[in-house]
């Protein structure tokens, strides 16, 4: 769906649709990074796929409008994590499943906290492009509030796409891996109907979806087989276990764990580290008497961190098959989102309510 969308009208038509509302925030079109990630991510439910599809649309764009490279692909890769946290995510389906915990209630749990988090990557971009005027293109001609109305019909299409791509999964009429093929099914429907579709587009669109399917299967192959060998070894199990002989209160057991889950994550992908450790961890969490469907969402934001952490960081091995860029200039650029993602940490054991008020009134209702 992504090569499909990349190589017809309708990617260029959702950059035109987005674009007109960024002109007058700071940092401009960098912020179609964010939103299309935070889009695409009700549709994937992992972050790999939400890397390769928007990037392959945005990356040339702003490379072409000037935009400064480093931030560009710094907020590509901090934004594509979203895709593990905003529903539905595999994730929260392994944790779910692992923790034998409500996977709809995981779903609406993680709304609030992917739209906040959606809100910090913005007004890091904000603070960025404030500090550093000149790496920001000058904004495209001025357009009236009617033409930005018009310009944002070119969403339509989009929007039409993920609505039934949610659609069938929440109604009930087709399972993940089946909406996925509704998504292909749509792009191909959308990009015929707007004439952007022909032979030589199929092809091309058929041969880089096999590539880059082909790319992120060999990533996970690999972090999978390091994850069997960190398996064998028992040290995930034998560090859990060394924490819960340690007894820590709520908030110090809370801290032990975020810096445990930031350093598994620079050796493991995030589905593996849950089925790793969740069957050790759980019966200190709730012994400490940490909501479940909360620590679902934490163990989550966590492990997005991992995604943009060298040496195994996903979405950075993603980009750098985009680009060819060096994976440390990734890593550098990614940083200040990987921080942006430790303030969201903080935030969520602040104001824990930002994972557990929605679930609540699901619950009441």
């Amino acid at each position: 769906m992504g090569e499909i969308l990349f190589r017809t009208r309708l990617a260029e038509d959702m950059f035109r649709g987005l674009a007109p509302w960024m002109t007058r925030i700071p940092g401009r079109l960098m912020h179609v990074n964010v939103i299309g990630c935070g889009i695409f991510a009700a549709v994937s439910g992992s972050s790999a796929a939400t890397t390769a599809t928007i990037g392959r649309i945005t990356i040339p764009e702003l490379a072409k409008r000037g935009y400064d490279d480093r931030m560009s692909l710094g907020t590509l890769a901090g934004s594509a994590t979203l895709g593990l946290l905003i529903p539905p995510s595999i994730i929260l389906i392994v944790y779910g499943v692992a923790a034998d915990v409500s996977i709809s209630r995981l779903f609406i749990a993680g709304v609030i906290p992917g739209l906040v988090l959606v809100a910090l990557f913005m007004g890091t971009i904000i603070v960025w492009s404030l500090l550093n005027p000149s790496k920001v293109p000058p904004a495209d001609i001025a357009m009236s509030f009617g033409e930005k109305l018009r310009a944002t019909g070119h969403l339509i299409p989009i929007v039409l796409l993920i609505v039934g791509v949610i659609g069938s999964i929440y109604v009930g009429i087709a399972t993940a891996t089946e909406a996925a093929a509704v998504g292909v099914a749509g792009a191909l429907l959308l990009s015929a109907v707007t004439g952007s579709l022909n032979w030589e587009s199929f092809k091309a669109s058929l041969m880089g979806a096999t590539s880059t399917s082909c790319m992120i299967a060999f990533i996970l192959a690999g972090a999978a087989f390091l994850s069997v060998a960190m398996g064998f070894t028992g040290i995930p199990r034998g560090l859990a276990q060394w924490i819960a002989e340690l007894q820590l209160s709520p908030m110090m057991l809370l801290l032990a764990l975020t810096v445990f889950f930031a350093l598994l994550g620079c050796f493991l992908d995030g589905i593996s580290i849950v089925v790793l450790t969740v069957a050790v961890i759980m019966p200190m969490v709730e012994q400490a008497g940490i909501d479940l469907i909360w620590f679902g969402i934490y163990i989550v934001v966590v492990v997005e961190m991992s995604q943009i952490t060298p040496p195994i960081g996903l979405n950075l091995f993603v980009i750098q098959a985009l680009t060819g860029r060096d994976l440390l200039y990734l890593a550098r650029a990614a940083l200040p989102f990987f921080f942006v993602m430790v303030v969201m940490v903080a935030l969520l054991i602040m104001v824990p309510e930002m994972a557990t008020y929605l679930p609540q009134q699901m619950t009441r209702g």
